[in-house]
Order: C-alpha cells, then sequence, then structure tokens
C-alpha cells in the first residue's frame, strides 16, 4: 500500500504518519525530515532550503524531485509521504515517475483542519532538532521532560518558522499551491477525508476505519 498525507501545515500529518506507518508496515518518507538533516548538516543545498522555509515558502519543485525520486529508488516496501506532494507539478511527476516503476499511489488521505487550529497548534510545537520528533505543549502531546526529546534525548525547538505571521503566510502559500491537490487525486485514486481537530488516536481511527483496517 503507497499512500499520501494530504493537509494544511499543522493539521496532525506529523501525529499520524508514524502511528499508521507502524500499523500498516510502510517506510515513512517525509521531505520535512530529509530537509532538516541536510539544515542540520549545512549543506549547500540545506543552507538554500532554510532560506525558503524561513519565509514560509516552499521549496522549488526541482529540488523536491530529486531527493524524492532518488529515496524511492531504495525502497521496495509500501510507502507513505509526510508533506509531499505539495504542488500538482509535484503529484505529476511522481505519478510518472511511479508508473515508470510498475507503483501507484493507492489512498490520499486528507487530514483537515481549519486555519486558526492550525495556528494555535503550530505556536506550541516543539521540534526535536536531532531526530525530528514532533511535540506540542499547547494541545496535549508534550514531552515527558521541558524541552528534552523523548525518542532520543536531543534538544527541542520552537522552529523559527513557526510563529504566527510565518504561519498565516503558510496557509495561504498552500491555499494556492497544495489545496488543488484534493481536486488532483479525487480523480485519481481513493481520496478519504477525516476531521483533523480531533484526536491523534481519533484522528488515526477515522483513517482506519475509512481504509477498511481495524485498528488495534
Amino acid at each position: 500500500m503507497n499512500v499520501i498525507l494530504l493537509g494544511a501545515p499543522g493539521a496532525g500529518k506529523g501525529t499520524a504518519a508514524p502511528l499508521l506507518c507502524q500499523k500498516l508496515d510502510l517506510r515513512h518518507i517525509s521531505t520535512g525530515n530529509i530537509f532538516r538533516d541536510e539544515i542540520a548538516r549545512k549543506t549547500e543545498f540545506g543552507l538554500k532550503v532554510q532560506k525558503l522555509i524561513s519565509e514560509g515558502n516552499l521549496v522549488p519543485d526541482s529540488m523536491v524531485m530529486d531527493i524524492v525520486t532518488a529515496t524511492l529508488r531504495t525502497i521496495r516496501q509500501g510507502f507513505l509521504f509526510d508533506g509531499f506532494p505539495r504542488t500538482v507539478a509535484q503529484a505529476t511527476e511522481l505519478d510518472a515517475f511511479l508508473k515508470s516503476e510498475g507503483r501507484k499511489i493507492d489512498f490520499a488521505i486528507l487530514i483537515d483542519a481549519n486555519e486558526d487550529v492550525v495556528v494555535r497548534r503550530i505556536a506550541g510545537r516543539r521540534t526535536c532538532g536531532k531526530c525530528g520528533q514532533i511535540y506540542n505543549v499547547l494541545t496535549g502531546t508534550p514531552p515527558k521532560a521541558e524541552n528534552v526529546c523523548d525518542k532520543c534525548g536531543g534538544a527541542l525547538r520552537h522552529r523559527e518558522d513557526d510563529t504566527e505571521t510565518a504561519v498565516r503566510h503558510r496557509m495561504v502559500v498552500y491555499r494556492e499551491q497544495t489545496e488543488p491537490l484534493i481536486e488532483y487525486y479525487k480523480t485519481r485514486t481513493n481520496l478519504i477525508a477525516v476531521d483533523g481537530t480531533k484526536t491523534p488516536a481519533e484522528v488515526n481511527g477515522s483513517i482506519f476505519e475509512k481504509i477498511g483496517v481495524v485498528a488495534r
């Protein structure tokens, strides 16, 4: 099974993805995690990505596709994309690449949440600088120890693109460039939508129900 998670920044894709991958035995592919690794290593690519993200802009399609296709060539099991594709152009290129490999997207899952919910969530979001694990100090998913990652012990940080101003700008970009993916996938695969304002357990329960998987 190959899955794409859709939704606005802060809708809950990063929280849902690991649980879905564990249940469905999928490889989690997060372009955000790939970018963070490049940024942490201060590569030329990473510095370019950091500047774009800090301004609330999207990374150009050409840069993203190079990383995505290179990653997919190393994976033979089912996969889940979190944070990709972000544009219809990326989705079109992805479909063409998968077709050439004899693969396809089986489900596009929309986690739907309104802008005010998204802004509140992101204001409380803290991200591990080491492994990319996400916590939230406002919405009930804080780390056990303040500013310390439960998973790897890394230091948590409030990303510079997680301010309200940056988030509002990202929502404008999302509506213009990423939201059209909903219509794109309606005609090309099994598109399901769930209420992203609910708890992570409820969101995943809805997803499992709609794709015919019994949640445990």
